[in-house]
């Protein structure tokens, strides 16, 4: 395997962890944080994150919102302005507010690098949410900023997802965490039928992200965990394709290391070209990275 611990293969672009988090308790609130996951309430910076994945070749990454909250975008925005490996910000705004565009021209005349914007789509009541006029009218303002529109989502919000993909068709979409498929409870079939659905949209991406936490976490190791990997891969192709950690939230089942493993040993057969484009060419490319 030419991806491993520690070497990076330095011909080919940076190795990028598409997807992270960063938070702070303390500064604001996490509706999600609960005591089903009180291991990751607390502190994560980007000193924490560089310790974490230290005996990994990721040289690059993109931080993600992890909540409602446009001040954490402007907190994200600044420490990707001056933290080298935090190459890029996906963001949040209020999509449904009439003023999205002037609000998206604000965001990317800031420093750092705004990449993308991402709404969390599993916690709204309506699983059409995405296809709401002011919602549509928001995202494409998205689209006009050059920016990608980050779907976290599930099977509930499939057939929303894929007339989205239809409507605006020039909407760059990434499928965040390979649309969170119910591992622990052994859903295959339905999953591949509707990421399949969504794949045959070309500016759709696939993150091959969070599929341990969709697992059982103490078990997760004897789950069949890769095969929902090596069906991502099936599925969009390496080029279309990204690997991402969801650190900190992985913790809750794995370490940043067996979480790059886990995604090394599927991409095992790959070509070197395949390989580079999931380990940060397809990053590169989709966001934009400088």
């Amino acid at each position: 395997m030419d991806i491993r611990l520690g070497e990076p293969d330095s011909t080919g672009p940076s190795t990028v962890d598409a997807h992270h988090h960063l938070w702070d308790p303390a500064v604001r609130t996490y509706a999600w944080m609960d005591e089903s996951v009180a291991p990751i309430v607390r502190r994560f910076d980007a000193r924490d994150l560089a310790a974490a994945s230290a005996r990994t070749p990721v040289t690059k990454s993109v931080v993600v919102q992890a909540t409602p909250d446009i001040e954490e975008t402007h907190d994200l925005l600044d420490i990707s302005s001056w933290q080298n490996m935090v190459a890029g910000v996906v963001g949040w705004i209020d999509l449904t507010q009439n003023d999205a565009a002037d609000t998206l021209v604000g965001l990317k005349a800031r420093p750092g690098q705004l990449v993308g914007i991402r709404h969390q789509v599993q916690d709204e009541s309506d699983p059409a949410w995405l296809l709401r006029d002011d919602v549509l009218r928001g995202l494409k303002a998205v689209q006009d900023a050059g920016l990608v529109f980050e779907l976290l989502m599930g099977r509930r919000e499939a057939a929303a997802a894929i007339r989205l993909a239809e409507l605006l068709p020039d909407l760059p979409l990434i499928l965040d965490h390979a649309g969170k498929p119910s591992i622990h409870s052994g859903e295959g079939d339905s999953w591949r039928d509707w990421i399949t659905r969504l794949a045959s949209h070309e500016q759709v991406t696939c993150k091959l992200s969070g599929l341990v936490t969709q697992a059982s976490w103490a078990t997760w190791r004897s789950q069949p965990v890769e095969s929902y990997a090596l069906a991502v891969l099936d599925t969009f192709g390496a080029e279309r394709a990204l690997f991402g950690s969801d650190w900190p939230v992985c913790l809750l089942a794995a370490s940043y290391d067996e979480v790059f493993e886990l995604a090394a040993r599927a991409a095992s057969t790959l070509s070197m070209t395949e390989r580079s484009a999931l380990f940060g060419g397809t990053a590169a490319r989709v966001y934009g990275l400088a």
